[in-house]
Order: C-alpha cells, then sequence, then structure tokens
C-alpha cells in the first residue's frame, strides 16, 4: 500500500512524459501532420498574412522534417520487410 502511495507520482510523472514524447514524434516525424502544417503555411503566404521571408524559412523547415519522416518511414519498412524474410 505504501509502495503504490510513494510510485503514484512517479508513474504520473513517467506517463506526461510519454505523452510529451508522442506529441513531439508527431509534429516532428508524422507525414500527415508536416503536410497539414505545409498547407496551413501555405495559406497564411497566399493570404497575405505572413511575408515571403517568413514562408520560405518555416516551408524549408517543414520540408527537411517531411524529408527525415519519409527516410525513417522508409528505414521502418525496410525493416519489416527483413523481419518477414
Amino acid at each position: 500500500m505504501i509502495h503504490k502511495l510513494l510510485m503514484s507520482p512517479m508513474n504520473l510523472v513517467i506517463k506526461v512524459g510519454e505523452k510529451v514524447k508522442e506529441e513531439v514524434d508527431r509534429e516532428l516525424y508524422d507525414i500527415s501532420f508536416i503536410q497539414q502544417k505545409l498547407i496551413q503555411l501555405q495559406m497564411m503566404y497566399e493570404l497575405e498574412e505572413i511575408p515571403e521571408e517568413v514562408y520560405k524559412e518555416q516551408e524549408e523547415v517543414l520540408l527537411v522534417r517531411y524529408e527525415i519522416a519519409k527516410q525513417r518511414e522508409m528505414e521502418e519498412w525496410e525493416n519489416l520487410t527483413k523481419k518477414q524474410k
């Protein structure tokens, strides 16, 4: 009983950390999320809500993240196909 009481805050911290990691991974490596961000960015630029310089900087960051996400996806796919052989 005391063990559960002492471990409860630690378990909560671990769960919060896991959720934060999931959200960070989603923002960094989820291809559909990155595509949505690119579309939003383009719309903001076309509606003149952001200047061209900001658009180009943010677009470059998102495209790099997209390339990394695609690379990770390909590596995961290769690992899956190797395991099946």
